[in-house]
């Protein structure tokens, strides 16, 4: 990973129009059927026992909601725009919207639904299942702590560079940095994301094998990935995270996901 943004090496993947994009719709990325190992043993207790785990092809959003993005729904539903929308450390257009709760962020995705006119088709916009996110974050990679593999974040080369820029107060702007082997930009660090399921911290052990989506019920809802915020910056793929669904906080965000009919 480095401080460049490279050219993507799987352009054939990438679900991107020019009409979609002045509509603010999110890039989005194809990530493939397949099975992975879900979880880590060396982890938290949450994230055992490690299990297998089938995940069907859907679409992800190749970064976390901008700013930009998020005030095209503001406008377009006259809504009220979240904490620290004119905090300067916050309010560049490409850093992620922050302090959205979980019901704000599937508003978005009803919104986004309607605006693009998927609300009449099969492929609809939602938040991805804590399944879904991992798979992705991991990208093919199984048996590794981190997307590049094991070695600790502060290793990366410009580790330290993005601790004293941006995230001294605040998250970066989106895709600053390399994506992983999918595409997908900042999918351990600089926010954590809103995934669609209730959290329980025990559900490893009763999940399907195809493609889980949480606890029927809950109080918390599961989130995914690291945070400007924390101590060590950048997430393990495998840890989890979660907040009760009404609850803003400023290192909170979202990247949606898209079924694939």
């Amino acid at each position: 990973m480095n401080s460049t943004q490279p050219t993507r090496a799987n352009e054939a993947e990438q679900i991107t129009e020019q009409s979609s994009l002045t509509r603010g719709i999110p890039e989005l990325v194809r990530i493939p059927t397949g099975s992975f190992l879900m979880g880590c043993e060396t982890g938290q207790d949450n994230e055992k026992p490690v299990h297998r785990v089938w995940v069907d092809e859907f679409l992800l959003a190749a970064t976390q909601v901008t700013n930009a993005q998020y005030a095209r729904f503001l406008r377009a539903a006259a809504s009220i725009p979240p904490p620290f929308w004119n905090d300067p450390a916050f309010n560049h257009p490409d850093q992620p919207v922050v302090a959205v709760s979980w019901h704000g962020a599937v508003r978005y995705c009803a919104w986004l639904n309607a605006a693009s006119g998927a609300a009449s088709q099969t492929n609809k916009f939602r938040l991805p299942t804590e399944a879904e996110w991992e798979c992705a974050a991991r990208a093919g990679v199984e048996d590794k702590l981190f997307p590049w593999g094991d070695a600790a974040p502060q290793s990366l080369p410009d580790y330290e560079a993005r601790c004293a820029d941006y995230w001294k107060t605040g998250p970066e702007p989106v895709a600053r940095t390399a994506p992983n082997a999918y595409g997908l930009y900042n999918m351990c660090d600089n926010v954590h994301e809103w995934c669609g399921d209730w959290y329980a911290p025990d559900y490893y052990t009763t999940s399907p094998e195809r493609n889980p989506r949480g606890p029927e019920t809950g109080e918390r809802r599961a989130s995914r990935g690291g945070s400007w915020r924390h101590h060590v910056k950048i997430s393990r793929c495998a840890a989890r995270s979660s907040i009760p669904p009404d609850f803003k906080y400023a290192d909170y965000g979202f990247r949606v996901a898209c079924d694939i009919s």
